[in-house]
């Protein structure tokens, strides 16, 4: 079984409660989930939430949500503390709980990605960057190998001449063994840091696939991208709109 589970832990650091937060007429999670939700590849999408309020707030949509502790370190505990209940999931997929606008066909390609054996840990990074993201630390930018291996991720680069250099999507795939072999490690000091969680698996020798794209993907960091992905989905409609008349 093929499983995405949206951590959506209520009280986020930059922006509180912005899982709530309202979004063409419903909560910003409720698009990632229905999103999520049209993946071909996907068996199973699951909310791991760790509020009531979350769930009221969800209570009228027909979304499968299960109650996690409010303490875990990172998105990835809590999906591992959802997995634990589900012995048939071989593959995990972790969706950001803040990305509306994520695109279910990535998420069938990150899938795809675990065809190779060799594969344990994925994510996903997107050719498009831009020099004003570079220094952006909401931005995270992923450095890969020659072998589309991550060796390294940031929230700021200096140097406009790196190689192998890309945005970071914070969606990411494991197959059950990796998961809890991440989860059981204790958070890396450059992970704490840079509040980063993908360091924990560098930091401890776990190597992780990249799937490049041209995905251009807008993750809800502010109130700012808030009114910016408001607009985009106002533009979509718009055009759906037009399309059918």
């Amino acid at each position: 079984m093929i499983v995405g589970v949206i951590p959506a832990r209520l009280d986020s650091t930059r922006f509180p409660e912005k899982i709530l937060a309202p979004l063409a007429g419903k909560p910003l999670v409720a698009h990632v989930a229905e999103r999520a939700m049209m993946s071909e590849r996907l068996d199973k999408v699951i909310i791991a939430i760790d509020s009531e309020k979350t769930r009221d707030a969800l209570a009228e949509f027909e979304f499968e949500m299960v109650m996690t502790s409010p303490n875990h370190v990172s998105g990835t505990d809590r999906v591992a503390e959802v997995i634990h209940g589900i012995d048939e999931a071989k593959i995990i997929i972790n969706i950001q709980g803040d990305e509306p606008l994520v695109d279910p066909k990535v998420i069938d390609e990150l899938v795809a990605s675990f065809s190779d054996r060799k594969v344990t840990m994925a994510t996903v990074v997107s050719q498009r960057i831009k020099v004003n993201d570079l220094l952006n630390p909401n931005i995270v930018k992923a450095i890969l190998d020659e072998h589309l291996n991550a060796v390294d991720f940031k929230r700021n680069v200096f140097d406009l001449e790196i190689g192998g250099l890309y945005r970071h999507i914070g969606t990411y795939g494991f197959r059950r063994e990796s998961l809890f072999e991440f989860t059981m490690l204790e958070p890396s000091e450059r992970e704490l840091d840079r509040s980063l969680e993908q360091m924990r698996a560098l930091d401890n020798g776990i190597p992780i696939r990249a799937l490049v794209t041209k995905y251009d993907h807008w993750a809800v960091d502010t109130p700012k991208d808030l009114e910016i992905v408001a607009d985009m989905i106002g533009k979509m409609d718009n055009n759906s709109v037009e399309r059918k008349t």
